[in-house]
């Protein structure tokens, strides 16, 4: 079985990126790319980083109306990636054309809160109650809609498995041990979170802006 470690190259430098995915491709099992590189290399950028020869998560978190995320999400279907983000707060219908737009074998993902929110976040735009809350009932509309499943912290993921034990869970701000939490604030080992029910993990940079991102990546890798 392959590692079901994702490195998160978030970077708009397509030669950085190529290089970290080459010196780290023995030790994990797929490539997550998000805004920032695609913004700055586009499709292209995506078929380059695939040649390496590994899965590639496009993580875009689509967010419009149902039409316009069903097209944008046709628009990548030659690039075949494995998981695609879309998020769960667009609703039902988006979540379902969502799924419909994408190829055969793509996985599609909903983010229901992102790991840098914490409760007072949620407060701040006017979502009451505690972060656990708002995973539990977006996990559910996202199963209801038909896609894999969603994105959710390592604190959120054993609730969310055990509600959904067919469910595809993608647990981002993972950090080892000895990591710092950096802008995260709801983080967990990757050891807990795989132990949890994740299907994948997520690290950037912990392995990305080590020293030497081999030995990170490998380090991490030992771990599960």
């Amino acid at each position: 079985m392959s590692s079901r470690l994702y490195v998160a190259l978030d970077t708009p430098d397509l030669a950085r990126a190529r290089s970290i995915a080459h010196r780290v491709h023995n030790h994990v099992g797929g490539i997550k790319l998000g805004l920032e590189f695609f913004m700055a290399n586009g499709r292209a950028g995506v078929r380059e980083m695939a040649e390496i020869g590994l899965p590639i998560f496009l993580d875009l978190k689509f967010h419009d109306i149902p039409n316009t995320v069903a097209k944008a999400i046709q628009a990548l279907r030659p690039l075949e990636p494995a998981i695609l983000t879309i998020h769960a707060a667009g609703g039902r219908a988006m979540m379902e054309d969502a799924k419909a737009a994408a190829p055969t074998g793509t996985k599609v993902v909903a983010v229901t809160v992102l790991t840098s929110l914490d409760g007072s976040d949620l407060g701040s735009i006017g979502l009451s109650g505690d972060p656990h809350e708002h995973v539990e009932r977006l996990a559910d509309l996202a199963r209801s809609a038909g896609i894999d499943g969603i994105v959710c912290s390592g604190a959120e993921v054993k609730a969310a498995h055990r509600a959904w034990p067919q469910g595809f869970f993608v647990v981002p701000g993972v950090r080892p041990a000895d990591g710092a939490a950096g802008d995260q604030k709801r983080v967990v080992t990757p050891r807990a979170a795989l132990d949890a029910g994740a299907s994948i993990l997520v690290v950037g940079r912990p392995i990305t802006q080590a020293e030497d991102p081999d030995q990170a990546a490998r380090a991490i890798e030992a771990t599960l």
